[in-house]
């Protein structure tokens, strides 16, 4: 047996022996724990790293904090419960006037892209999830990524191209533009989603003689609805505050509230900033950081509630 295990089996050490003492003192509880300079280096670059992370996150905060005051300073002379429920000036060069119609177009147009993309996204998630081999799963996880990497701008010349020209603008064009924009982090935000329900839903499922597909629809869909809300909900705030869609097929800016996206064109927020900044017009330019301070604060409140229905989908999810 060795002197160490000697020493902790509490056998008798001889006094003369030269690695009595090591071995005690190497065996001492009570020996305080000295750092060893590896472990110091350790911990000096773990706080730097801990340090440098909290720095960013403040200083991303305050990034955030910094806009939201530049844009409420600028527009605080114009905002008002009648900047928000009337129209716009007959004119640029009149005062007054709100973005009481642009707000319900804005509204209706992404209302309306969200019924064309929800379905499709939600379908394409499930044949990847349930359906697709890993193959078929990865192409189409890669057209998703592509599509959601595509600039705004590409997609407003190809909803141009294709529903403007020869026709005009019309609002259909707008919500279908915005509908492309929001298809692949719906499809994705639900695919992932539908991951993280337990597999032993499905076989408790498939156990007790339940076709696929009504498996899915009763079982892994209600599972699955707050997080494919929250998808939907972020997708909505994303497209609310695209410009470039809209510029290209439904510039308009109307004193009065239009809902029939067929055929004309809808007021909406991010044309109205447009033309307002554009206009050589101090109170052109007040409007314009007055409806930019409105959409800011209905992206920043949806984002918001996105986030609140993710973490309570996470906690049902983990029950």
């Amino acid at each position: 047996m060795s002197r160490l295990a000697l020493a902790g089996s509490g056998a008798e050490i001889d006094p003369s022996d030269p690695f009595a003492n090591f071995a005690t003192e190497q065996l001492d509880p009570g020996r305080p724990l000295i750092a060893s300079r590896q472990l110091r280096r350790r911990q000096i670059v773990s706080r730097a790293f801990e340090s440098g992370q909290t720095a960013a996150a403040l200083l991303a905060v305050a990034v955030l904090a910094f806009v939201v005051y530049s844009v409420a300073s600028r527009g605080a002379s114009v905002l008002s419960l009648e900047f928000l429920t009337q129209g716009p000036p007959a004119t640029e060069t009149a005062g007054g006037g709100g973005v009481g119609p642009e707000i319900v177009g804005t509204a209706t147009l992404v209302a309306f892209a969200t019924l064309m993309a929800m379905p499709i996204g939600i379908l394409a998630a499930l044949y990847m999830t349930e359906f697709a081999g890993n193959r078929a799963a990865r192409g189409l996880r890669l057209v998703l990524d592509l599509l959601f990497g595509v600039p705004s701008i590409v997609i407003a010349l190809f909803a141009f191209s294709l529903l403007v020209v020869g026709k005009g603008y019309n609002g259909f064009a707008g919500a279908f533009a915005l509908a492309i924009i929001m298809l692949p982090l719906v499809a994705r935000t639900t695919q992932e989603t539908l991951l993280l329900v337990p597999q032993g839903l499905r076989d408790a499922a498939a156990a007790l003689g339940v076709s696929r597909w009504r498996a899915l629809r009763g079982v892994v869909l209600p599972s699955a609805l707050g997080g494919i809300i929250t998808g939907t909900v972020l997708a909505v705030a994303r497209a609310a505050g695209e410009t470039a869609p809209l510029l290209l097929t439904n510039a308009f800016i109307g004193q009065t509230v239009v809902f029939s996206v067929f055929n004309q064109s809808i007021p909406n927020i991010p044309t109205y900033i447009y033309a307002a900044s554009t206009a050589a017009n101090p109170n052109g330019w007040a409007r314009a950081w007055g409806a930019a301070f409105v959409l800011l604060m209905f992206i920043l409140a949806v984002n918001i509630a996105a986030r609140t229905m993710h973490a309570r989908s996470l906690r049902k999810l983990a029950r």
